[in-house]
């Protein structure tokens, strides 16, 4: 726990503070009989937390593969007659956030790619961080069928899948006659991709899903009646009435279509998953290696309560991530928890500009203080993260003007001093808060009467999972895969015409 030194920063300025945004979510069903396009959009509904710039969903039949994809929430891109219109037994669905290519209708996903001979549709998590090196494979062949100037690493992926140069046909080596050419070129590529993958692919027979060596993203296989479904989270099994099987390994590519379940291991797994999942990506009825996430987030607030305990009246949340770790820190320190702010369910991605004066007033369109519950207390506020501080700020000073004697700030994760390369848009090192400031100094920047962040140790204790086995970058500056500088930022394609 920290104080604010004497003659704090409290008049830096700091960029609007954006949460932390991961890359996707990703959907997949194979279901004869089903109607795989209502599925698929219940289960993106599920798991829009994880993009909210886009979203699509490709259908085949069979024969042929049809997708439907839009700028905009789930709810504003489906309506029931274009789902009517997605006839089929194989589905494949998306909700983007960017992290390479921008945010246009081009780089919305399901990707799409097609052949004389075959076709493809691709929904991919993550950020890869060789994408120009995969692209110079390419060569020529950079054009998609229907000329669309795409420049995200999924089209690159996507070009490479259905590239002959990649796989010229079905393995020979296959006793089963079970492979084929979009397997085999899957199978030679993705060894040679780096980064964060969980993908989530078609061509008009078979589903597919595979998970990069170090496993970042999480990715699921489930159960239904009469079919199989893949995700990014077990919630999104949990809607479409799917039971939980297993995750799909590092290292590995599944193969779903009449003939059953397969799966071929194309690179030796390197468990690497991501720990930010714990903290705020995932939602808290996810399960993630055996561990509830909610469960987890509790357990830190518990741990954050003994590392940093604080003289308080009252416990509250900023919501809604920061919920479970407040409940665990109430739990813990004896402290009464409760809600002192609420926040509008209906402020999200927004089409629709705020004017000067309504943003001024910042985060009063997402959260405002319960007065009567504020008034005259000493508050702990518990918080998911701070990223570059200014929510947190803005919401000091707006429980002070409500009336708190004290704000002592709670932070659910270790200070986020390092930027991500594998899927998540943090902030470059210059503009994270924690990168060039101490906590000493955060705590005065952001006019609290203290601050602690849970240590490294506590929240990896949380997970349950040893720290080899997680990616921990953003807290402690050690990226499993090393990234260079011009793999980094997300218009790493633009102008190079590769990836179109």
């Amino acid at each position: 726990m920290v104080t604010p030194p004497d003659g704090g920063l409290a008049d830096e300025v700091v960029p609007e503070d954006p949460p932390p945004r991961e890359a996707c979510g990703v959907f997949g069903v194979w279901a004869p009989g089903e109607d795989v396009a209502k599925l698929a959009y219940y289960g993106l509904y599920a798991l829009q937390h994880r993009g909210q710039e886009s979203a699509g969903i490709a259908v085949s039949d069979g024969s042929r593969i049809m997708v439907h994809k839009e700028m905009g929430l789930v709810a504003q891109v489906f309506d029931e007659p274009a789902l009517t219109a997605l006839r089929g037994h194989i589905a494949v669905g998306h909700c983007r956030y960017s992290t390479t290519g921008a945010s246009v209708w081009a780089n919305a996903q399901p990707t799409f790619r097609s052949t004389p001979t075959t076709s493809l549709a691709l929904g991919h998590n993550g950020n890869l961080i060789n994408t120009r090196e995969l692209a110079a494979l390419l060569g020529g062949a950079g054009q998609g069928s229907a000329g669309i100037a795409a420049t995200s690493d999924t089209d690159v992926l996507a070009a490479l899948f259905v590239s002959d140069r990649m796989a010229p046909g079905a393995s020979a080596g296959d006793p089963a006659g079970d492979s084929t050419g979009v397997e085999d070129a899957a199978a030679a590529v993705l060894p040679l991709a780096k980064g964060a993958y969980s993908l989530v692919f078609m061509d008009e027979q078979t589903l597919y899903a595979a998970r990069d060596p170090q496993g970042f993203r999480p990715l699921v296989l489930g159960r239904l009646k009469g079919g199989w479904v893949v995700a990014s989270e077990t919630a999104a099994l949990d809607i479409v009435g799917a039971t939980f099987v297993r995750e799909i390994a590092p290292g590995e590519l599944v193969c779903i279509n009449g003939r059953g379940v397969r799966s071929r291991t194309f690179a030796a797994p390197q468990p690497s998953g991501c720990l930010f999942e714990y903290v705020y990506l995932a939602r808290p009825d996810t399960t993630i290696s055996g561990r509830g996430v909610h469960a987890t987030r509790v357990a830190v607030g518990r741990r954050l309560a003994a590392e940093h305990p604080a003289d308080a009246d009252l416990v509250i949340p900023v919501p809604e991530s920061g919920t479970p770790a407040a409940i665990g820190f109430a739990e813990a320190s004896g402290i009464p928890f409760g809600q002192g702010l609420v926040k509008n369910p209906y402020v999200g991605r927004t089409f629709i500009q705020p004017s000067q004066t309504i943003r001024e007033r910042g985060i009063k369109l997402k959260l405002n203080p319960l007065r009567d519950v504020i008034a005259g207390r000493r508050l702990v506020v518990v918080d998911d993260s701070i990223v570059r501080g200014t929510t947190q700020r803005a919401l000091v000073a707006m429980l002070r003007e409500a009336g708190a004697a004290q704000v002592h700030v709670r932070v659910a994760s270790p200070p986020v001093s390092w930027p991500c390369f594998y899927g998540i848009d943090f902030a470059t090192r210059a503009e994270l808060i924690a990168g060039h400031l101490s906590p000493a100094e955060i705590c005065a920047s952001i006019g609290a009467d203290s601050l602690g962040y849970v240590s490294l140790e506590g929240l990896t204790e949380a997970s349950r999972l040893p720290a080899s086995r997680l990616c921990r970058a953003c807290f402690d500056g050690q990226y499993p895969i090393p990234v260079a500088e011009g793999d980094r930022g997300k218009h790493v394609l633009d102008g190079l015409g590769v990836g179109s």
